[in-house]
């Protein structure tokens, strides 16, 4: 028998409902995509829970694996103590602080490479870090991100590096951002050795005293300050980066920035060669140009560090101003003009354009 139009009705009503059912199971399984449940526009960390979450790792749990497209994570303003980790499988997120400076959003935690694990282990250098940004096409502005490790509440601790902030992908970019640290402050790193992990730092604060932007990325750091500030114990001196360069790929570029800080005059190297694990095989490069350079820097600003040279790495300055720069010297090396044409950011990063 021929069901009535009203039956019919009720059963297209129900197939209907039970495809809408099916269609937001699907949504929200493990292979969901992020606009399929609106995370680019939802999703937003308050610590009074006027928000959809109230730390910053729930908000990238959140994030579905495998993400094709960017998810912004907006910040709104407070201290999240914290630490963070965007794991290599959860892409294009974009962190934003709401603030009106990166002062007013601060993502800080206070472990060193020698701080205990609960397994009884300890973090070492990399596994200190207050946030880990270990997936490619991750971007943060206008925030803060610290680590406040106390050295001289821990004297006796052997292993002083803290990082506030590592990178161990590609395409990174971050802009109006503050890293706030003391030794080992910005880790830039990349997935594996013969890997490529490019990153893009611009606008942006980046504090510390002993190779405190360190690693074997691909970085450019453009229109930016850096400061050299005060061991804990007062004392001044240190290094602002020790690149640990795989020779296939370019190091550091520091362009059209201001190194500077409240500090002894001549007591800071620019850099010194990170030959990671004793790889004599590494090339570790480090390129300052068209920066002002405070008195805090030393006349010989390389130094070597474990044994290597830096005379026999890749390290140069190039038309840098201020009471810290200098002339061409055995201990100065500066490239010419013509040679300066293959040290620019586009160089740098090739296809990509941030």
């Amino acid at each position: 028998m021929n069901p009535t139009p009203h039956r019919r009705r009720r059963r297209a009503a129900a197939l209907t409902t039970l495809a809408l059912a099916a269609g937001a199971l699907l949504a929200t399984g493990p292979t969901a995509r992020a606009a399929d449940v609106g995370l680019a526009a939802d999703l937003v960390v308050a610590k009074d829970g006027s928000g959809t979450h109230t730390t910053v790792q729930a908000a990238v749990n959140a994030v579905p694996a495998g993400n094709p497209s960017a998810v912004t994570i907006t910040v709104r303003p407070g201290t999240y103590r914290e630490t963070v980790q965007i794991p290599s499988n959860k892409p294009h997120i974009r962190l934003v602080g709401s603030g009106s400076s990166p002062s007013q959003v601060t993502i800080v935690y206070n472990n060193s490479a020698g701080t205990t694990r609960p397994d009884g282990s300890t973090y070492g250098t990399s596994g200190s870090a207050t946030f880990m940004a270990d997936a490619d096409d991750f971007q943060a502005r206008n925030l803060t991100f610290a680590n406040d490790f106390d050295e001289v509440a821990h004297a006796n601790q052997s292993g002083h590096q803290a990082v506030a902030l590592r990178t161990r992908a590609d395409r990174i970019r971050l802009e109006n951002v503050v890293v706030n640290g003391d030794q080992d402050t910005l880790l830039l790193d990349t997935a594996g050795r013969d890997t490529r992990g490019r990153v893009y730092i611009t606008g942006s604060t980046i504090r510390g005293n002993v190779d405190f932007i360190f690693g074997r990325a691909t970085a450019v750091i453009t229109n930016s300050t850096i400061e050299v500030t005060r061991r804990p114990d007062g004392s001044s001196g240190g290094y602002v980066m020790a690149p640990s360069t795989a020779p296939q790929f370019n190091g550091f570029l520091i362009t059209n920035s201001t190194i500077t800080g409240g500090v002894t005059d001549r007591t800071y190297h620019l850099g010194r060669p990170w030959h990671a694990g004793g790889d004599a095989a590494l090339d570790p490069q480090g390129i300052v140009r068209n920066t002002q350079l405070s008195a805090a820097v030393r006349t010989a600003p390389w130094t070597d560090m474990s044994g290597f040279s830096w005379r026999d790495d890749r390290f140069a300055e190039h038309r840098n101003t201020g009471p810290g720069s200098g002339p061409a010297s055995a201990d100065r090396p500066q490239l010419t003009d013509a040679q300066a044409t293959a040290y620019t950011p586009a160089v740098w990063l090739g296809d990509w354009t941030p």
